[in-house]
């Protein structure tokens, strides 16, 4: 290494931080404060959106994520705003139809987004190529990912065929998505070093710090003539997350691959964000260290934090081991795929329905089902065909890229949109950005366009909270301060004495002559499709679930009558919650 060259810096504290380490919690009156100093600093790009932003703008935030990204922009102009792109799904959790893709890729460089990271979770080129052309033909710039992950068919050789093909499909660079912290240093090397000699196009990287190997392998892939690298400020670094921005511009120091930025320059953003993490501290996962764990189950940082929320609302966080050992068994079953959304929700959300349920796969997700009918695209390897066999019978696999069997039909849900919006009689404008919120999330995203202006439908903002002593906090509430005591049981103790507890009350069940069927996890009410007295057969679907932003089809456990339904769609259930009633 003796040219010398400057390392670009792409700063993820505003999406891929707080995604992996809050569950995307972070408010943008929160990142505010911090924006115009992040502006000063000469990063090559700040990541700012797309990934699971959009979602958790519009399902637990209140938000809107369009606004979210128009107000970043503006408060900082100097600097090229990214985003993190799934490809034919965009920012959901399926593929859409070429001119939906078109539509939201114009859509997102009118806003604000300069920088396309676009990625597909099976690596399956076919479902870049929209979303690159797309972002070629508005003029921004469209970089396309390899999302590293090992198994017996991924080799070096494999992920330089598909760099070649991304390259050859017009990217202006290729990234390297190491989002489980699973690239090791001197593979990394080799990987990079390999890519140098084949490609015209820079290389950037992005590792996640959860095996501890981040910095190594960072260091590692610039000496191999690396062009980029993703960081955090330091105070939403490590865990869960990503090699620490002030770390990697000190270890590139003096050297001839410095980064060209001021360490200084980054203090009151660390100072910024410190103060800010501790706000969303109920969001924050487990680990304080490494956790070598992920070297086998390979589940990526922000699957982790969110996998240990999801339990939580199961009430089943003890359980948390043993999904962890079940996530690999899935992930071969579906092919050996990437962990990364959405693929990693669809390993994750199957393996706690396998062990909450006590049966593997006595439930199969719709998700999972569409994976092995090869609606997502092809697999790196062949799935489990006992498992395809169950899940979707004797029908038709689907070999040709997924999209091209979808029709061009923003047009269509325009349409729908509007028809949705005058039957409910909400005050909504039918502009691009609400058809595709729509488009993207059906229902999610009609309930926040629905409750735009209620925010006691949202998450409730987390409390100003400032540290007194180990167990006492200062609790500001509408400019009141209260003293509390945080508990080991999760209770808060107020200075007079009071206790607030959460309390989760249970739908009451009538008695009755039937067999009552529970939810076999928490979630939300997504549809009921069978009526009181209806008769049905033995595994008719009665109602669908959404659990962890997956579906899952309740099914009647034998032929019989339905009875009382006790849940309507909206519903939000607990495990064992009773659901409906079956008679025979």
């Amino acid at each position: 290494m003796t040219d010398s060259k400057t390392i670009g810096v792409t700063e993820v504290v505003l999406r891929d931080a707080h995604q992996s380490l809050l569950a995307t919690r972070f408010r943008y009156h929160d990142m505010e404060a911090a924006l115009k100093d992040l502006d000063s600093v000469g990063f090559w790009s700040v990541e700012s959106w797309g990934g699971a932003i959009f979602d958790s703008c519009i399902r637990y935030l209140g938000e809107d994520p369009w606004e979210r990204i128009r107000k970043i922009k503006s408060m900082m102009p100097n600097t090229p705003q990214q985003m993190l792109l799934r490809g034919q799904n965009l920012l959901g959790y399926k593929h859409y139809s070429d001119d939906v893709v078109n539509k939201f890729v114009e859509c997102s460089k009118k806003n604000g987004v300069d920088v396309f990271r676009v990625f597909d979770a099976l690596n399956d080129p076919r479902n870049m190529h929209q979303a690159l052309q797309a972002v070629i033909a508005v003029e921004g710039h469209a970089q396309g990912t390899i999302s590293y992950t090992t198994s017996p068919v991924h080799t070096i050789d494999l992920w330089l065929d598909l760099a070649k093909n991304i390259q050859d499909m017009g990217a202006h660079s290729l990234a390297i998505k190491d989002m489980a912290g699973l690239l090791k240093p001197y593979v990394a090397f080799e990987l990079v070093s390999r890519l140098k000699d084949e490609l015209e196009i820079p290389i950037h990287m992005h590792c996640h710090a959860t095996t501890g190997m981040s910095v190594a392998t960072g260091v590692k892939a610039i000496e191999a003539g690396l062009d980029n690298i993703d960081t955090s400020i330091s105070s939403m670094s490590m865990t869960y997350g990503h090699t620490p921005t002030e770390t990697l511009i000190s270890i590139l120091d003096g050297t001839n691959r410095e980064t060209g930025l001021n360490i200084e320059k980054l203090t009151p953003v660390a100072e910024h964000f410190q103060k800010v993490r501790r706000k969303y501290k109920n969001f924050e996962g487990s680990l304080r260290g490494v956790d070598a764990r992920i070297l086998a189950s390979q589940v990526p940082g922000g699957m982790l934090t969110n996998l240990e929320n999801q339990l939580k609302a199961q009430d089943s966080i003890e359980r948390f081991d043993e999904v962890i050992h079940e996530i690999p068994k899935v992930r071969e079953d579906l092919g050996f795929i990437p962990l990364v959304t959405p693929t990693s929700q669809i390993v994750g959300t199957q393996s706690v329905i396998n062990i909450l349920s006590g049966s593997r796969y006595s439930t199969v997700t719709n998700e999972v089902k569409s994976l092995l009918k090869g609606e997502y695209g092809a697999t790196p390897a062949p799935v489990n065909k006992d498992l395809q066999q169950e899940g979707i019978g004797d029908g038709a696999v689907i070999t040709c890229r997924p999209a091209d069997l979808l029709s061009d039909d923003f047009q269509s849900v325009e349409e729908e949109f509007k028809k949705v919006v005058a039957e409910k009689n909400i005050n909504a404008e039918p502009s691009i950005e609400n058809v595709l919120i729509y488009a993207m999330f059906p229902e999610i995203g009609m309930n926040y366009i629905e409750n735009v202006d209620n925010p006691e439908f949202f998450e409730s903002e987390p409390l100003e909270i400032h540290e007194l002593t180990d167990s006492s906090y200062l609790v500001t509430v509408d400019d009141h301060e209260y003293s509390v005591t945080l508990k080991a049981d999760n209770s808060v103790t107020i200075n007079d004495g009071s206790s607030i507890n959460e309390v989760v009350s249970s739908p009451s069940v009538a008695a009755g002559t039937g067999t009552v069927i529970e939810a076999p996890l928490g979630g939300n009410i997504f549809r009921t499709i069978i009526s009181e007295g209806e008769s049905v057969d033995a595994d008719t679907t009665v109602l669908i679930l959404e659990a962890m932003k997956m579906e899952t089809e309740i099914k009647a456990p034998s032929a019989g009558v339905i009875g009382k339904i006790f849940v309507k769609p909206g519903d939000t259930v607990k495990p064992g919650n009773p659901l409906f009633e079956i008679k025979s």
